[in-house]
């Protein structure tokens, strides 16, 4: 294991500098209501402020009627493409998907055949790192997260490319197309060091099969035997396609947007999105239900009976078990209110592989987490808000069955994300051309200037 490097700053005198900071950071919730701040870019109903257009995404889950939302079953778009259609197409196939919405959400439309075989031509070249990357980029100086190595690895990048600042389109769709290549081969080499270091087990870098699919590269690279079968390889994919886009509003996104409208490099932009898909708010959250799956599974004598379950989400959500945050993670959403399509479309095809691999057990809890929610919230807040589950909700379940360990739970969502990001970072270059620079209202007041010596103690 790496020394740890050890801060000069003690804790005591970080503990009484806090204090400083609490007084003169603190802002009164009423000037935000005062001065219409939206907080969170959040508007009064829950929902999200208009920051941009974009034609790459769709994320409905709610209508307005007479300025009241309303709530209704999501639906997810791809460039206009239903995702249940795209999912439904590749199952009814029995062919890979996940490079089909790349092109999808990079180009605009679906690739023809051709199109689909050049694709996957050039990302099969492009999944090998710089001549010694892995050496002396990802062996030396392990990180004990992944996603922050992952972020780390796509800085790192801009030193081997040719001409990293060109923010030309096509220069921008070359780096778009090599990163999401790289990002899987980043990911398992991440791991694969992690491994070695910090739980003392053997590493195993496997060589590059350029035949497979992004879902059989990643699987097979992530096994030692690097076996899998093509249900396991399916269901993976089916993931994928579910976690590539999600509209220009979430955190991610936006902030890869928010980067690239200043003119910054692609490595810069795109690392932006790594820092916040990391957060326990956003790509962290499938983590946060797999804990709290396992916590409910040794703590409810039978997680089977939903009496049970509700009597421990009722203290989740009281905040007396759980985190004490007192969410119940993997239920609501900013936008989706009666479904997360996403979810229901992973739960669909998770149930039979997790029977067969002996998960009846965490599925059931899952369930009865989805279904008891809704009533838990009413009686204990008072509230009837209809919620749903989101698609973290199941995620976490489905990577549990693939044997994916929980070190790579977010990575993966970000290894599928990419392909949104760098489309949007594409649209926001040939559309957006101005560099966002929101307002921030000051609430601080003048002060008059005190000498040094008058500052007492």
């Amino acid at each position: 294991m790496p020394a740890n490097y050890i801060s000069p700053i003690s804790m005591d005198a970080l503990s009484s500098l806090c204090g400083e900071l609490d007084k003169n950071n603190y802002i009164n919730t009423e000037h935000f209501e005062k001065y219409h701040v939206k907080r969170g870019l959040r508007n009064s109903d829950g929902t999200g402020v208009m920051a941009g257009l974009t034609r790459i995404c769709s994320v409905e889950g709610y209508y307005i009627l007479d300025g009241e939302r309303v709530p209704k079953e999501g639906k997810l778009s791809y460039r206009g493409y239903d995702i249940n259609d795209i999912v439904d197409s590749c199952i009814k196939d029995d062919r890979f998907g996940f490079e089909e919405v790349v092109w999808l959400l990079l180009f605009g439309d679906l690739p023809t055949n051709q199109q689909l075989v050049s694709l996957r031509e050039v990302i099969a070249e492009c999944r090998a790192l710089p001549e010694d990357f892995i050496e002396d980029v990802i062996m030396k100086h392990v990180s004990k997260d992944i996603m922050n190595k992952m972020a780390r690895c796509i800085m790192m990048l801009y030193s081997f490319d040719e001409d990293p600042d060109n923010i030309s389109i096509p220069n921008v769709l070359r780096q778009s197309l090599q990163l999401i290549a790289q990002v899987p081969t980043i990911m398992n080499a991440a791991y694969q060091a992690k491994r070695r270091v910090f739980y003392n087990e053997t590493m195993f870098l496997h060589p590059i099969k350029k035949e497979q699919s992004t879902a059989e590269y990643i699987l097979n690279q992530i096994r030692a035997d690097e076996k899998f079968t093509r249900e396991e390889a399916k269901l993976l994919d089916i993931c994928l396609m579910l976690h590539a886009d999600h509209g220009g509003g979430n955190n991610s996104t936006f902030s890869t947007r928010v980067l690239t409208s200043s003119g910054t490099d692609t490595y810069s932009a795109i690392t932006a999105g790594f820092g916040s898909l990391k957060g326990p708010r956003h790509g962290g959250a499938n983590l946060r239900v797999a804990k709290q799956m396992n916590e409910i599974m040794s703590a409810v004598a039978d997680p089977t009976d939903s009496a049970q379950v509700k009597d421990y989400l009722v203290k989740i959500l009281k905040g007396e078990a759980g985190d004490g945050s007192g969410l119940i993670y993997g239920m609501g959403h900013a936008v989706y209110t009666k479904s997360d399509p996403r979810a229901v479309i992973l739960k669909e095809n998770a149930r039979k592989l997790a029977f067969e691999k002996g998960f009846e057990k965490e599925f059931k809890v899952l369930e009865n987490i989805e279904l008891l929610t809704p009533e838990v919230f009413s009686e204990v807040k008072g509230v009837d808000k209809t919620i749903c589950a989101n698609v973290d909700l199941y995620s976490g379940l489905v990577y549990k069955v693939l044997g994916i360990p929980e070190d790579l739970y977010t990575p993966l969502f970000a290894t599928a994300r990419i392909a949104g990001w760098c489309s949007h970072r594409l649209e926001e270059l040939i559309s957006g051309r101005k560099i966002m620079r929101p307002a921030y209202k000051s609430v601080s007041y003048a002060k008059k200037f005190v000498n040094i010596n008058d500052r007492g103690e």
